[in-house]
């Protein structure tokens, strides 16, 4: 799971984990608005720091280029198969026969259509919730090592201990937590008791944050509900949420931190066992699941896949970044932290059914078979493609403070060059560059892009909604290097990594640096130091394959980058 911020729809605590922690934009940080599809404008035609998507388009048009299709999987909760914005560009596996029980293709998984769901069972069950992956270390290894001494420990041992010792400190030493639950309880209370009030003062059932706005209230107890209700709605740039999904959004949070409180004396439930029926410690243990990537969680990775690739220019609710891609589903992200296993499975599933481009919009502090993912990561590195990761939404250090999955191996031999890691930039009308929330890394995060009141799919078929995190920054990147890949379909992912930072806008001025008061260069903050920019990458990508390039001719790619055969 990752803290993703304030999304809109709340369905789950898998998107609004830490919805209050890290909602507010800090003070003195300017509000605004921006409109919707902001993050696809540009800065200089129409005035937000978007990714200047139109100007790309005329680009290749100006190039006489024609594009190919791409395959973009989705790791990530599930995805509304029914959305009238999304039905057309999703992924059909050509060899399978929908329903028939059969795996008519023989890649071990049956049915799967639309792509596979790794939370499954084979009667149809799906996991919804999941647990923390710090309290499975914690109570997993507790008995082992709580009375060793760690100075004899080597090799593996050595590795699960230094995991283990993390999770103990932050489970038994967090002595704030009491206080903090207390507090969001307490919150949590008083948002209910408010929505009652204005319920009835507004003799409506169900309303948006902008509608609430507009209520004129006329008692003292409207007047208090409204300002505190309106206040939470702002604070967490979710206007156009309505209350019941605001109020069953917090309730899972509150829930989820609820049983994080009790990871210290209670081990968590294995719920995964449950459903799934594997061997969780066997990797090579991997037909299980099923086909309903839909299942019933969808909110997160419908928007994701919506960013990416929703179908352009059909006068329905907004427009995707790539406009010749087709979307695969994999579901594999719970209401909880993932497991490695089926992070490592689904992106080999990804890679084995033609990906090009892997979007992975999730993440935890914890990652107890990283080598699984590694290997897989490797694996996709070997058959060419890109995969691009959400940096967390937690203000941290990325440097310095784990968050998985990775690039940098466990084995410490190297890291992965077929993989971008992405911060949450936003726009100086709706709180400035750089999203509050938003991990950083000198060295770990390479891009900044829009993250911040992205407006996008949501389940229901016709519904639309804001959502922001850097789980809504990395489809962008993963839709730009989509775009790229189709109009410049020899590039490899080196080369499309390439492109992708070194078009990155630096801006001149300071910025934020999120979770703080305090201003700085952008380039304290990643590796580029700069917001991305389609256009310009675009530019670049022209540099590398010419349309009229020989076949066989090199890409101008940078030296120190390995050109890997795509």
């Amino acid at each position: 799971m990752m803290k993703l911020g304030k999304t809109m729809g709340l369905t789950s605590a898998l998107m609004i984990s830490g919805m209050l922690a890290i909602g507010q934009q800090q003070e003195g940080a300017k509000q605004g608005t921006v409109p919707k599809g902001w993050h696809l404008l540009d800065k200089t035609k129409d005035g937000y720091s978007g990714i200047s998507l139109e100007k790309a388009y005329e680009f290749v048009k100006s190039k006489n280029l024609k594009s190919k299709p791409v395959l973009v999987a989705v790791i990530d909760s599930g995805i509304d198969t029914l959305h009238e914005d999304l039905k057309e560009v999703l992924w059909v596996n050509p060899k399978e026969i929908p329903g028939n029980g059969i795996d008519d293709d023989k890649n071990g998984y049956i049915d799967d259509v639309h792509g596979w769901n790794f939370l499954g069972s084979k009667d149809g069950r799906n996991l919804k919730q999941d647990s923390y992956e710090g309290a499975r270390v914690y109570h997993k290894f507790k008995a082992k090592f709580e009375k060793v001494d760690p100075t004899t420990l080597t090799g593996e041992d050595a590795e699960n201990y230094k995991m283990w010792a993390k999770a103990k400190e932050k489970i038994e030493g967090d002595n704030s937590g009491g206080a903090d639950l207390s507090m969001l309880k307490g919150a949590l209370k008083n948002a209910e008791r408010s929505d009652s009030i204005i319920r009835a003062g507004m003799k409506k059932d169900v309303y948006t944050g902008n509608e609430l706005d507009t209520f004129t209230a006329t008692t003292t107890a409207e007047k208090s509900a409204k300002g505190g209700f309106l206040y939470l709605f702002k604070a967490n740039k979710m206007m156009e949420t309505t209350n019941k999904e605001f109020i069953e959004g917090f309730g899972e949070y509150v829930n989820s931190e609820v049983k994080k409180a009790e990871a210290k004396d209670k081990a968590p439930e294995n719920f995964r066992a449950a459903i799934t029926g594997d061997n969780e410690d066997d990797i090579n243990d991997k037909y299980y699941g099923n086909g309903d990537v839909m299942a019933n969680t969808p909110f997160h990775g419908t928007h994701v896949a919506g960013i990416i690739g929703a179908v352009r220019n059909n006068g329905k609710g907004m427009d995707g970044v790539a406009d010749n891609v087709r979307i695969m589903a994999v579901r594999a992200v719970p209401d909880g932290d993932e497991h490695d296993k089926d992070i490592a499975l689904a992106i080999r599933y990804a890679v084995d059914n033609g990906a090009q481009i892997i979007n992975m919009s999730f993440g935890k502090d914890y990652s107890p078979n990283k080598k699984w993912v590694d290997e897989a990561v490797q694996y996709a590195a070997s058959k060419g493609v890109l995969l691009v990761h959400a940096a967390g939404n937690d203000a941290k250090d990325v440097d310095t403070k784990d968050n998985f999955p990775s690039p940098t191996f466990q084995s410490g031999k190297g890291k992965a060059e077929n993989w971008i890691t992405v911060g949450a930039s936003g726009d100086d009308a709706a709180g400035g560059l750089t999203a509050s929330f938003s991990n950083y890394g000198k060295t770990q995060v390479d891009v900044f892009a829009p993250g911040v009141k992205i407006y996008s799919t949501i389940p229901g078929g016709t519904t639309y909604g804001d959502a922001q995190g850097t789980s809504m920054a990395s489809p962008v990147v993963a839709g730009i290097a989509a775009f790229l890949k189709s109009y410049f379909p020899k590039l490899t992912p080196a080369q499309l990594k390439y492109c992708i930072e070194k078009s990155a806008q630096v801006p001149a001025e300071k910025v934020r640096k999120p979770g703080t008061d305090e201003m700085v260069s952008m380039n304290e903050l990643s590796v580029t130091g700069g917001l991305v920019n389609v256009y310009e990458a675009a530019k670049i990508a022209a540099t590398l394959q010419g349309a009229a390039a020989p076949e066989k001719k090199k890409s101008n790619v940078k030296p120190t980058m390995k050109n890997k055969k795509g």
